[in-house]
């Protein structure tokens, strides 16, 4: 977003449990990636912003506008932070394992190279005919540097922390009905593995009448990565923002 919004000040924070966060201790889990994100915007003294979440992002930012909604204008939820279907006959005490897949294993696995690590996602459904520079930059940053190699960044305890709360339990949703600016969901085609969207084209399946005028937005010719990671998905996600923006510029005026 950076280079699709140059003038725009933009905060990107690593959540607890990830990217150069990851040694951060417990808790984890959405809330406190909220009050992280509150701590975040109150030391660069940012009194309201433009919240922006991708994939589990998304659902940080719902809970976010929903407990400080004073220190929001306006909500853009990319291919997440809707509740998402349980698989069909797993049971509760399985769904991170179920959700997790083979994303397992690549967290506990140790590279021997960078070089490495970006031939693993060269060939990953999702880059395979999408491995652009956006995509390079974002393995390699993702990468921790340890004595024996190369580990993914996150933490595996915080990551199956946010995963536990994916899949709208009451309070998640009872905080969906409370979120009160302009919000837009931006939906991608096609889901993790390049294949079947990781939304269902009836929203209602995942409770996205709990937000009152959502606007929803269908990106065409993304997965849930190259939604962010290409310029055809980034500028659509420029476009929300600006979007959003103009509203609330409007709004302000308006006397």
């Amino acid at each position: 977003l950076s280079k699709t919004l140059p003038d725009a000040r933009i905060i990107a924070p690593d959540l607890r449990g990830r990217g150069r966060s990851n040694r951060l201790s417990a808790p984890f889990g959405l809330m406190q990636h909220a009050k992280d994100l509150n701590k975040t915007l109150e030391f660069f003294g940012v009194g309201k912003a433009i919240v922006v979440g991708h994939s589990m992002g998304g659902f940080v930012s719902v809970r976010f506008a929903a407990n400080f909604p004073e220190k929001v204008s306006g909500l853009v939820l990319v291919d997440g932070g809707l509740p998402l279907e349980r698989p069909a006959g797993v049971d509760t005490e399985d769904l991170v394992s179920a959700t997790l897949g083979p994303a397992a294993e690549r967290l506990a696995r140790v590279f021997s190279s960078r070089a490495e690590y970006q031939d693993f996602w060269m060939e990953h459904p999702a880059f395979k005919e999408n491995f652009n520079t956006y995509v390079m930059e974002y393995v390699d940053y993702d990468l921790d540097q340890q004595d024996e190699g190369f580990r993914p960044s996150s933490n595996i305890e915080a990551v199956e922390a946010d995963i536990r709360e994916l899949f709208g339990a009451d309070e998640y949703l009872e905080e969906m009905s409370q979120i009160s600016v302009s919000t837009t969901f931006m939906r991608a085609p096609r889901g993790l593995l390049n294949d079947a969207p990781l939304y269902d084209d009836d929203l209602s399946k995942h409770s996205s009448d709990r937000i009152s005028g959502l606007r929803v937005v269908e990106v065409s010719d993304v997965n849930h990565y190259t939604i962010v990671l290409s310029d055809s998905g980034s500028g659509s996600i420029r476009d929300e923002i600006m979007n959003l923006a103009n509203l609330t510029r409007t709004s302000q005026e308006t006397p």
